[in-house]
């Protein structure tokens, strides 16, 4: 049973088939390497947008019973690892991309919650979504997905705790610590339609904001997977490189992406030959660590700060890189 929901509903291989097909019927040769990179990239982006507006759907809905405001007072009543546990898990339920988890980020420190658990929150929420969690399950596999899911909020929570530890408050901006946090704004209580409504709305307008990405994503999972030579992907993150763990973190911090163009990129080069550990390494970097969300973030905190955060997050997307790499006969 998992199975067929691994392959046929998670993992669409009829899709594939059917384009396939299709693909033949046009008179393309699917076994050539330009053929099996059409199939490759229609199957792909077909697949993900698919998946993606199921998932975005539904994380709004969610969503729309915990604005920033209620999630504050949910959140103030929690203390010590507790708390960071809490933030973390918050960010499982909210955006997709570091950028966009930086102002809610801005809203809670502003509104007086610790730092250590906005923190908590701000690492895991581009990391580990509920979204991530399924694209990973369809493409490799459910204890991967979930194993990847569980180290992206171990970082978090031990990020947020370290973090809190350091009481390192007067590193936030003035602007946020001077920040009014005594005003109690209403809650709106919103009906079923106007749920769905929200929902519908966010799916439109995340949608329309990481579509270019998949299409990039896969274009270049694409050229990956039928074109680079395996020898070169193993050499490069291979397991004969005691590097790779440390490229593919480096490769990942300039790029700026959301989980969801990142698989395919990641199912490419994992299938070239590239270590489980590595690609995971590499994902976590660019989902959390790029550079445009790093500026955004260098507005809201002071330098010192903001070295801690990098050199945290960096330390542990390494850690769990190399530790997969050491355990990946255990995934695959």
């Amino acid at each position: 049973m998992w199975e067929f929901i691994h392959t046929q509903i998670l993992g669409m291989k009829w899709l594939s088939i059917i384009i396939g097909k299709l693909l033949s019927a046009l008179g393309v040769d699917i076994d050539s390497r330009f053929g099996g990179s059409i199939q490759f990239f229609f199957y792909d982006v077909i697949k993900i947008s698919i998946l993606l507006c199921l998932l975005i759907f539904m994380i709004s809905y969610i969503q729309s019973f915990f604005p920033p405001e209620r999630s504050r007072k949910l959140m103030v009543k929690f203390h010590g690892i507790g708390a960071n546990i809490a933030g973390a898990l918050l960010g499982t339920v909210t955006p997709f991309c570091s950028c966009s988890s930086i102002p809610i980020f801005i809203g809670f420190t502003s509104a007086g919650l610790p730092l250590g658990v906005t923190f908590s929150f701000l690492i895991s929420s581009p990391m580990v979504d509920l979204g991530s969690l399924v694209l990973l399950m369809s493409i490799f596999g459910a204890r991967i997905a979930i194993v990847y899911v569980m180290m992206g909020l171990i970082i978090a929570v031990t990020g947020g705790t370290i973090i809190d530890k350091l009481h390192m408050e007067d590193q936030i901006a003035d602007f946020i610590r001077n920040a009014n946090s005594s005003v109690d704004i209403e809650i709106p209580i919103m009906t079923f339609k106007e749920r769905l409504t929200y929902a519908k709305d966010r799916v439109v307008s995340t949608f329309k904001k990481v579509f270019p990405y998949i299409l990039a994503g896969v274009g270049i999972g694409a050229v990956i997977h039928n074109w680079i030579p395996e020898s070169w992907i193993r050499t490069a993150l291979g397991g004969r490189n005691p590097l790779g763990v440390l490229l593919a973190t480096l490769l990942g911090i300039p790029m700026y992406a959301d989980i969801f163009s990142v698989i395919p990129i990641a199912e490419a080069i994992l299938y070239k030959g590239a270590l489980l550990g590595t690609i995971l390494s590499f994902m976590m970097a660019i989902t959390t660590l790029s550079i445009p969300s790093l500026i955004m973030l260098k507005k809201a905190i002071k330098p010192k700060l903001l070295g801690t955060f990098i050199a945290i997050c960096t330390s542990g997307i390494i850690i769990v890189g190399y530790g997969f790499n050491v355990f990946q006969n255990l995934f695959i």
